[in-house]
């Protein structure tokens, strides 16, 4: 073999070894580098991932419990209607044995509201907020006295631990058949509505908004003959 050959495959020999050892072909440490993530990236992801839950899931249940609202109302329109037919023409007092073992009887089959339980301790969760047990997040009906009649004149519509999602929107669709509407929030109890006492109140959606809280603790009443 010629000196003129010897050298040039010595060359392109070298030409290859520096190939392999720039970027052809990353060295071992290279490909470690490439592979998975660090610690502190799993770290960092995982903290943001936390943030983001901490902040997106309080606004993903404000806008379910909004998107609930007019379900929930329209069950519950249903229901009056359906009460005021079957009480009408019994007299003074027709809603004087009214209790939530009627409202769950009406409500049962319901696919928006969860009925449980049996006769007048059944438990009626309106999923506006709350857990729907133990009394919190549910829906409760009872006679009420009118003022000079007797108790069962009228009846009353409470529903406990609402969101703040469903301020105002919940009592501006079930004031159209109620007398008078109450909502304890901020303020106390506060009558947003009231057509039963001089001067007669109309109904005021800023007040009613004015007066919830944040969070599932609010109480509206509803007034109903």
């Amino acid at each position: 073999m010629s000196s003129d050959t010897l050298l040039k495959n010595t060359r392109q020999t070298s030409s290859i070894i520096s190939m392999i050892q720039n970027s052809e072909f990353p060295s071992k440490a290279k490909r470690q580098r490439q592979y998975g993530f660090s610690l502190i990236e799993i770290s960092i992801v995982t903290t943001i991932m936390m943030l983001l839950a901490i902040v997106g899931i309080p606004a993903i249940q404000g806008y379910v419990v909004e998107s609930k609202v007019p379900r929930v109302a329209e069950e519950l329109q249903r229901f009056v209607a359906r009460l005021k037919v079957t009480t009408n023409g019994f007299g003074a007092s027709p809603y004087a044995g009214v209790d939530n073992r009627v409202l769950a009887n009406s409500l049962r089959g319901s696919s928006v509201v969860a009925v449980s339980g049996e006769g007048a301790g059944a438990n009626v969760a309106h999923g506006l907020g709350g857990q729907g047990i133990s009394g919190r997040g549910v829906i409760r009906v009872a006679p009420y006295a009118l003022s000079g009649a007797p108790v069962g004149s009228a009846f009353l519509l409470t529903l406990n631990d609402v969101n703040h999602a469903a301020c105002p929107g919940l009592a501006s669709i079930l004031q159209r058949i109620a007398e008078v509407v109450t909502i304890s929030g901020s303020g106390g109890p506060v009558r947003v509505k009231d057509h039963l006492h001089e001067p007669i109140s109309p109904y005021n959606p800023l007040l009613a908004d004015a007066q919830c809280l944040n969070g599932d603790r609010n109480i509206f009443e509803f007034v109903i003959r």
